[in-house]
């Protein structure tokens, strides 16, 4: 099967990282688009048009191109629990606009152990996280205090997991705002007085199964 090419630069007001494809899931069904950091006994595959991460205790997945806002990320993405080995429903995790301090290119080069990305300037999500009885959103600021404010720390059950059910999020950067949405919902909005205005994107959990489709990065919408 032959694809169009899958990476353009978008040239105009801003410049940024977007997706052209003839094949909705190419980006998801192709492992050359990421870089895996996981620690033993975990695996990221690619199966049916999918990719797949199953894991034991700490797993990383980079998208290998550089972000620049505005910048939109859009993806499917399912929490497995049908009695497999990592099954655990928990942990549905991303980073966007992800810098390493230390270096200006792609923050890689972990274990894939949840500590080891303390040092990041990131934008955070757990959804699900804490075995499913929390979804947090985070500003790493580079040092291991990971601030959390009370608005962005959520425990009703309407905005943790379901086994099996396949949500659409959506990451938003754009004038010195972050967004998360979940099946239209936005669930978190936070104004940076130090706006992240680039870095990388990256999947991130423990312990689970996890199934990812149609990935995509855009222009934000008006």
């Amino acid at each position: 099967m032959k694809y169009s090419p899958s990476l353009i630069l978008a040239l105009g007001a801003f410049a940024l990282t977007s997706i052209a494809s003839d094949m909705p899931g190419e980006l998801t069904a192709a492992l050359r688009h990421w870089s895996v950091e996981q620690m033993p006994s975990g695996a990221v595959t690619v199966q049916d048009g999918a990719l797949v991460i199953e894991d034991a205790a700490g797993c990383t997945v980079w998208f290998r191109e550089k972000l620049i806002a505005p910048v939109e990320i859009t993806y499917e993405i399912t929490a497995i629990s049908k009695g497999g080995p990592h099954d655990r429903i928990s942990d549905v995790n991303c980073f966007w606009m992800a810098q390493d301090p230390k270096s200006a290119g792609m923050p890689t080069g972990r274990s894939g152990k949840f500590s080891d990305y303390d040092s990041l300037f990131t934008y955070y999500v757990g959804m699900g996280g804490n075995t499913n009885t929390t979804t947090r959103f985070r500003r790493y600021d580079g040092t291991a205090a990971r601030p959390l404010l009370p608005e962005h720390d959520l425990s009703d059950k309407k905005f943790l997991l379901e086994p099996n059910r396949t949500y659409r999020i959506r990451l938003v950067a754009r004038g010195g705002v972050a967004e998360y949405w979940r099946d239209d919902e936005k669930l978190f909005s936070f104004r940076d007085p130090s706006p992240l205005t680039s870095g990388w994107f990256a999947f991130r959990t423990v312990n689970s199964h996890l199934v990812i489709r149609h990935f995509r990065v855009t222009h934000p919408t008006p």
